[in-house]
């Protein structure tokens, strides 16, 4: 019994003792961390001021990003076009005539022109017709004083308007359209609120002035698209009503028909005389003073704290090894 009832306490004394070493050992291992840092501290302010002068050198010879950006609200059209929309008025009228005019669900134009904004084909033709490749894909510096840009000799030669760069097949020396879509699409956004349904266009770019006059472009050119898209809808939809009416000589089905068509014709003249035809301009794009990017400052922070972080963590591998 004597001999039972020692054994806890001893392993009792066992175990504080232990931990006793363990919190000791502890402070020991910190003691030796803080010491080995502190031996190889002039490697760290090295090291460090390496990152932060390489961080200084690399923010001052980044190029100022300027942004410019519109706010626009959608326009008072119609959900859907042509014969979708027709549909949604006039299906029961045109079934009960025999003619099958499509769903009527019709679709969102709003959504449909942020879709088609962000569409390969139209920024490919936005490109081409404004005739802004160089300016995109080429683009060094921009002269604030002049306010002229300055190309990269090595991509573009502007006296000549040839392109020079060396690239591997399959690429030429004249960008893609595919290039220039992907290049595009890091400096152009268009986002639409939810609450609210306002959409933002912004482009960015080394001149502000350019930043503001392609955004003055792309949203003048998809009211255009899509004006034009539901023009050749419309008039699509009146040639194939007319084909109906010549096919048939029972006169309500003709009054149904003649009022389809009615209907297009206004759709036309409806487009013709609005040039905001799917968003209208709250606030305009301006010529930006300040600007977007680099932030210069958290360039050198972040350059400062990465040659920190890795300064002390090879002090502390190559104490390791040394043991």
């Amino acid at each position: 019994m004597t001999k039972q009832n020692l054994q806890p306490a001893y392993d009792g004394n066992l175990t504080s003792q232990q931990a006793t070493e363990s919190v000791q050992k502890d402070e020991i291992d910190l003691r030796e961390l803080f010491a080995v840092i502190w031996q190889g501290k002039w490697l760290i302010i090295a090291i460090t001021a390496v990152f932060s002068i390489g961080a200084v050198i690399f923010a001052i010879n980044q190029p100022n990003i300027y942004k410019s950006e519109a706010l626009l609200t959608p326009a008072d059209t119609e959900q859907g076009g042509g014969l979708a929309a027709l549909a949604g008025q006039f299906g029961g009228l045109a079934s009960m005539a025999g003619i099958n005019l499509g769903g009527g669900g019709g679709v969102d134009k709003t959504q449909m022109a942020i879709e088609v904004m962000k569409s390969r084909q139209f920024i490919s033709d936005f490109i081409q017709k404004h005739s802004i490749l160089p300016d995109l894909m080429a683009a060094k510096t921009w002269d604030m004083v002049s306010n002229t840009i300055n190309y990269d000799d090595e991509l573009y030669n502007v006296s000549d308007k040839k392109w020079l760069r060396i690239v591997d097949a399959p690429f030429k020396a004249k960008p893609s359209m595919q290039e220039a879509y992907k290049e595009f699409s890091k400096i152009f956004a268009v986002n639409s609120a939810k609450d609210t349904g306002m959409v933002t266009v912004y482009i960015e770019h080394l001149s502000p002035q350019v930043a503001q006059q392609w955004v003055n472009w792309l949203v003048a050119d998809i009211n255009t698209e899509m004006k034009q898209r539901d023009v050749a809808e419309a008039e699509k939809s009146i040639e194939f009503l007319k084909t109906q009416i010549q096919q048939t000589n029972i006169a309500d089905i003709r009054s149904v028909l003649y009022k389809l068509i009615e209907e297009q014709a206004k759709t036309i003249m409806f487009a013709e005389v609005r040039d905001e035809y799917v968003f209208k301009t709250i606030d305009p794009a301006l010529i930006p003073e300040e600007k977007a990017k680099p932030k210069r400052a958290l360039i050198c922070l972040l350059g400062l704290i990465l040659g920190g972080i890795l300064s002390v963590m090879l002090v502390l591998i190559r104490s390791f090894f040394k043991k």
